[in-house]
């Protein structure tokens, strides 16, 4: 099964974080196809003095659609992420890893939302995707990533 995740940096180093967040998740999740480009974007959803570094990624995983939040969420854990329930929407983070596309699955549940519900709306998600997966298509949308 082929899942699409995408990534976010702003804290430390940006490029780094990712870079082993990839390797984490090729031990975990399953073998890593392609990857984008990094791309640099302000902030979305808040302030802040820090650019972030994005990228998306495709990997081919056995794993469900929620076993593979768990492994996310565990490698952000690792990576230095804290989530401060307290903090009410976006903050600073060392590493941010959201499942983008699980095949064509369309999933709704108050813990995970597949196809990603911000998707057409994020630069910093369309243009890496544009690059690596320009013809995959949005299974709500009914439109490619290159027509979004």
């Amino acid at each position: 099964m082929k899942i699409v995740l995408g990534f976010g940096s702003n804290l430390g180093d940006r490029e780094e974080y990712i870079l082993s967040a990839y390797k984490l998740l090729e031990k975990e999740l399953g073998e890593l196809i392609k990857k984008s480009s990094f791309i640099e974007t302000s902030p979305w959803g808040f302030e802040s003095e820090n650019s972030f570094i994005n990228s998306v990624a495709e990997f081919e995983t056995k794993k469900t659609p929620f076993e593979a939040l768990e492994i996310c969420n565990k490698i952000e854990k690792e990576l230095g992420r804290q989530r401060n329930s307290l903090h009410k929407g976006y903050q600073n983070r060392t590493i941010d890893i959201d499942i983008l596309f699980y095949e064509d699955i369309i999933l709704d549940t108050p813990t995970l939302k597949i196809p990603h519900p911000l998707i057409q709306e994020r630069d910093f998600v369309l243009t890496p995707l544009k690059e690596i997966l320009p013809n995959l298509l949005h299974p709500i949308l009914k439109k490619t990533i290159k027509d979004i």
